[in-house]
C-alpha cells in the first residue's frame, strides 16, 4: 500500500479495482467462448443446451438475493465484511473457471455427459463470482457516499476492466481464436492464477466504512423490522426484499437492466459466430477478428475513461439514455445499408458491443443511489448494498440464460446446427438463408431492445446526484 501511495494513486480506490482487473480476466473469456466451445467443439444437441440454460437460469435467480441477504445479516465476518468474502471467495472463483474449458473425457455428439459438464460449469462458475462481486459492489456503495468518490472508484475499475478485458484480445491471438485449443487451456489456467492474486490484493486491502460497526450495528434492519431475530429469516428476508421493490426507481432500473444484460450476453455470445458466416474471410482475415474481438472488450473502458467529465457535468442518467438512442440508430442505418456492407458490419458489431458495455459499466452509479434512498428512507444504522445488487440480479440474470437459449433455437431452425462446421459453398442455397436470418437479428434485436430500455429509463428520478456534494456523512 505504501507503494501504491507513493505512486500518487488513491489506496482504497487500487485495493476495490483488483477485483475488477481480476474478474475482467476470467468473465470475459467465459462469456465470449463458452457458448462456442459446447456447441462446435463439444458438440451439445440443443436440447440438451436448453437443459441447462434454463437450470443455470434459476439458480442465476436465486442465488444472487440469497447471497445478498446473507452477506448483509450473517454474522460470520467471512460472510458479513466484504473483503473476507472476496479474499477467502477468490481461489473458488478462479477454480470454478477452469471447470468449462476441459473436457470430463472424449466426448461424442450429443452426449449427455456433455450437458451435466455445462450445467456445472455455469452453476459453479456463477455461484463464486455473485459471492465475491456481491462483496465488491457493496463495498463500491459503503467505500464512500460522496459522488466524487464514486466517479473515482468509476475510473480506477474501467482502467482495471481495460487491463482485464485485454485477456480476449491475446485469448484470441494466441490460441488463434481457439483452433490451437491445449494453448487455450493453458492460457486459461496462467489467467485463472492471475485473476486469483489481483482478487486476494483486494481481500487484503479494501474495507467498508461499515466493517468496523458492531454486531448490532450489522444487522441491517429498519426499526419497523427491529424484533426480527438474528440470523436467517424468511420473514426478514421477505420484508427487506419486499422494501426493495417497493422503491419505483429500482423497479425502472431493473427493467432496463434487464434488456441490457440481454444484450450483453447477445453480443458476447454471438458476435464471432456472426461475424464468421457474416464477413467472409477474404474480407477480414482470423487475426483482424481477434482484434475486433479484442477491440469490443478493451474499447468500452477507454470510451468511460474519456468520459469522465461528461459524467461529472451530464450525469449517468443522461448518458446511459443517449447510448440507447446510438444504439436503435446504428442498427437501423445497418439494416438500411444491408448485409453486403462488410467492414460497415464489422465497425457495427465493434462499436455495438463497446457501447452495450461502457453503459453497463455506469450501472453502479444508479444502484449506489437507490442505496442511498433506500437507507435514508427507512434509517437503516447500515446499507443493504449487497441485498439491492442481489434483488437486482435476480430479475436481470435469467437474461443471461434466455439471450442464448433464443437466438440458438432462432439459428438452428434455419439450419444452423447442419451447417455450422460445413464449407460454405457446400449449401448455398440454405447457407443464404442463415446468414439472411442472422442478418435480421443482428439489427432488429438491438433495434428493439433499445427502444424499449429507453422507455424503461425515462421515468428513473434519481437523476443530480452528480451535482450533490454529499448525501449522508460517511462513517
Amino acid at each position: 500500500m505504501d507503494v501504491v501511495r507513493h505512486c500518487g494513486l488513491n489506496p482504497a480506490a487500487v485495493a476495490y479495482c483488483m477485483t475488477t482487473l481480476g474478474s475482467g480476466m476470467i468473465n470475459n473469456i467465459f462469456n465470449f467462448y463458452y457458448v462456442k466451445l459446447f456447441l462446435n467443439k463439444y458438440k451439445i444437441s440443443e436440447g440438451v443446451f436448453h437443459q441447462s440454460q434454463v437450470v443455470y437460469m434459476v439458480w442465476n435467480a436465486i442465488n444472487d438475493p440469497l447471497f445478498g441477504y446473507l452477506q448483509d445479516n450473517a454474522r460470520v465476518a467471512c460472510c458479513s465484511q466484504r473483503r473476507l468474502s472476496i479474499l477467502y471467495g477468490a481461489p473458488l472463483y478462479s477454480l470454478a473457471f477452469l471447470l468449462a474449458w476441459f473436457p470430463w473425457q472424449t466426448y461424442a455428439p450429443g452426449d449427455w455427459l456433455i450437458g451435466v459438464h455445462l450445467t456445472v460449469a455455469l452453476c459453479a462458475f456463477d455461484a463464486m463470482l455473485t459471492f465475491v462481486l456481491l462483496a465488491q459492489c457493496a463495498l463500491f456503495a459503503e467505500i464512500s457516499s460522496h459522488h466524487q468518490s464514486r466517479l473515482r472508484l468509476v475510473k480506477y475499475s474501467q482502467v482495471a476492466s481495460l487491463l482485464g478485458s485485454s485477456s480476449v484480445l491475446f485469448c484470441g491471438v494466441l490460441s488463434r481464436n481457439m483452433e490451437d485449443f491445449a494453448s487455450f487451456q493453458a492460457f486459461t489456467v496462467l489467467i485463472a492464477v492471475l485473476s486469483c492474486v489481483c482478487m486476494l490484493y483486494t481481500g487484503l486491502h479494501s474495507e467498508s466504512r461499515f466493517d468496523n460497526k458492531g454486531p448490532a450495528q450489522q444487522t441491517q434492519r429498519s426499526p419497523d423490522t427491529a424484533s426480527h431475530q438474528s440470523g436467517f429469516s424468511f420473514s426478514m428476508l421477505r420484508t427487506l426484499t419486499w422494501q426493495i421493490l417497493s422503491n419505483r426507481d429500482f423497479l425502472h432500473f431493473v427493467c432496463m437492466n434487464f434488456f441490457q444484460v440481454f444484450l450483453l450476453a447477445f453480443f458476447n455470445n454471438f458476435t464471432m459466430i456472426f461475424a464468421e458466416h457474416l464477413i467472409p474471410p477474404d474480407v477480414l482475415p482470423s487475426l483482424a477478428k481477434s482484434i475486433m474481438y479484442g477491440a469490443g472488450f478493451i474499447c468500452p473502458q477507454l470510451l468511460v475513461l474519456s468520459c469522465q467529465k461528461l459524467l461529472q457535468d451530464l450525469g449517468y442518467f443522461r448518458i446511459i439514455l443517449f447510448t440507447f438512442y446510438m444504439e436503435a440508430g446504428m442498427a437501423a442505418v445497418m439494416l438500411a445499408l444491408g448485409p453486403q456492407h462488410y467492414y460497415f458490419m464489422a465497425f457495427y458489431l465493434t462499436v455495438s458491443m463497446v457501447m452495450i458495455q461502457a453503459a453497463f459499466s455506469l450501472f453502479s452509479l444508479p444502484l449506489a443511489d437507490i442505496i442511498d434512498t433506500d437507507m435514508q428512507k427507512y434509517k437503516r444504522s447500515s446499507p443493504l448494498s449487497s441485498m439491492v445488487f442481489g434483488t437486482n440480479a435476480l430479475f436481470t440474470k435469467p437474461a443471461q440464460s434466455l439471450a442464448p437459449m433464443i437466438v440458438l433455437n432462432i439459428l438452428n431452425q434455419c439450419g444452423y446446427e447442419q451447417l455450422k462446421d460445413a464449407a460454405r459453398d457446400s449449401n448455398e442455397s440454405a447457407s443464404e438463408s442463415l446468414h439472411s436470418v442472422m442478418f435480421y437479428l443482428v439489427c432488429l434485436v438491438p433495434m428493439c431492445v433499445a427502444a424499449l430500455q429507453a422507455l424503461a429509463w425515462r421515468p428513473f428520478s434519481i437523476r443530480n446526484s452528480h451535482t450533490v456534494d454529499t448525501k449522508y456523512v460517511d462513517g
